[in-house]
């Protein structure tokens, strides 16, 4: 993949219909890699007896020489380190940086049976078993080296936290049960308040995708939640999976909720595109239909809007496993907006609102693809900027921050949340690592900030 050059023009409106005209549909999606971009060629599906198994063992850096490749032009340093499992990262107003360092809370009814069992042994081999920190951890300020200055246990005794977002003076917290409500006061290094519930999520003991993300609106009136589904492709039932694989929107002055958008497998990172002020979430599309089947994407969420999930993927590509078939619904799917690449586990994303990077950077999202587990050759471990224009992408997938996965096959790290601090840099969860890398251009040392 291509690295960004702050003078590569974008193409203009004649020449892409110039270019469609000459070229086949084929043609043009051959420019981006297999499984990416607006109009990703699927394959037929690929279904074996025995679905395909290759996870990249954890083996975390083993030095403080160790670490990620950024672009040509960027240095990466490491902002915290020894942190536990940390999974998300959100930047507050004053430049304080919250780390949620969470893992899976106990569901027992998700591992049963020969599958369920291999589940939990591959995710051992991950680096994904660990009892949870249940706590925020709060880092502050940037020294010399690209660290931070200081460190402190924010909030602790939490339910697997996932999703923060600040809002007046309130901090929401998405536990995996529940958004709770805590009072915030700036510059403060603790919160020993107990929160209050505000809503409920869906849980329970199978509870297969726990990690529930957060976003509020521009205009701090609502709050954005995602809830993944409770299985691959609903072998739970379909009971098993009510008010899950969705969006959901709480306004937060009535306190109401209700669903703004369904038929999502499993979204995760959201953010508001900064010039439409649109939604864009990313999602984790299902497993065991070949390689490059299904792509994970990324799209603008419409209200009232289905995306498929478990009867249709990509729009009408009816998923012939799911009983019954629901055929009016498969009819109004709408299609993602960007493919992100078969099982990538794309979780994080963040637009670039910074002032740091180059101009090309300027309204591009970053996504963090935490790593395949069910394809050969493996696919994702880094984190790719993808440009925008007019709202909308704009181009290929150029990879940012690479090397989680080394020569042997190995997951060094394993990127998940990422998130722009306050001097532009950009943030990024390692959850394997139990490090948040920080990436600024070479050119710029590192700002030497305290918040106060």
């Amino acid at each position: 993949m291509r690295q960004p050059t702050a003078h590569a023009p974008a193409l203009s409106a004649l020449t892409l219909l110039i270019s469609a005209t000459i070229l086949p549909p084929l043609a043009l999606a051959q420019s981006y890699p297999v499984g990416f971009g607006p109009q990703p060629q699927l394959p037929e599906p690929d279904r074996k007896l025995v679905p395909t198994v290759n996870v990249a063992p954890a083996a975390p850096w083993s030095s403080a020489q160790e670490q990620p490749a950024p672009a040509a032009g960027f240095s990466v340093s490491a902002y915290a380190r020894d942190l536990d499992h940390p999974r998300w990262v959100y930047t507050l107003p004053n430049g304080d940086v919250l780390v949620a360092e969470t893992n899976a809370p106990p569901k027992p009814d998700d591992s049963k049976g020969i599958k369920g069992a291999v589940m939990k042994h591959m995710q051992k081999k991950a680096g994904a078993v660990s009892a949870p920190a249940n706590r925020i951890t709060l880092l502050r300020g940037v020294d010399g080296k690209g660290g931070a200055q200081s460190r402190s246990v924010f909030l602790k005794g939490l339910n697997s936290p996932f999703g923060m977002a600040l809002v007046g003076n309130n901090l929401y917290v998405a536990n995996t049960d529940a958004v709770v409500r805590f009072p915030y006061q700036e510059g403060a290094t603790s919160i020993t308040t107990a929160g209050v519930k505000v809503m409920d999520l869906p849980a329970g003991t199978i509870n297969h995708h726990w990690t529930k993300n957060l976003v509020a609106s521009p205009d701090g009136k609502y709050l954005y939640v995602t809830v993944g589904s409770n299985s691959n492709v609903a072998e739970n039932g379909i009971e098993a999976e009510q008010g899950r694989a969705a969006i959901w929107r709480l306004d937060i002055a009535s306190n109401k909720s209700a669903l703004f958008a369904t038929g999502l497998r499993n979204p995760n990172g959201m953010d508001f595109e900064p010039q439409t002020n649109t939604l864009w979430t990313a999602v984790n599309e299902r497993d065991e239909l070949g390689n490059d089947l299904v792509p994970d994407y990324m799209t603008s969420v419409k209200e009232g809007g289905f995306y498929g999930w478990p009867y249709s993927y990509f729009g009408q590509h009816v998923d012939t496993r799911v009983k019954p078939q629901k055929p009016e619904l498969v009819a109004k799917a709408i299609v993602p907006d960007y493919a992100l690449g078969g099982h990538t586990a794309s979780l994080g994303l963040a637009f670039y609102n910074g002032k740091l990077f180059p101009q090309a950077y300027q309204g591009g999202v970053f996504i963090g693809q935490h790593g395949s587990w069910n394809r050969k050759p493996h696919s994702g471990y880094k984190v790719v900027f993808i440009p925008f224009s007019n709202g909308k992408p704009s181009g290929p997938p150029q990879d940012f921050l690479s090397g989680f996965l080394d020569k042997e096959g190995k997951a060094r790290g394993r990127p998940v949340g990422v998130a722009v601090d306050k001097q532009g840099a950009l943030l990024v969860a390692d959850d394997v690592g139990n490090i948040i890398w920080r990436v600024a251009p070479t050119t710029a040392a590192p700002a030497k900030t305290a918040s106060r």
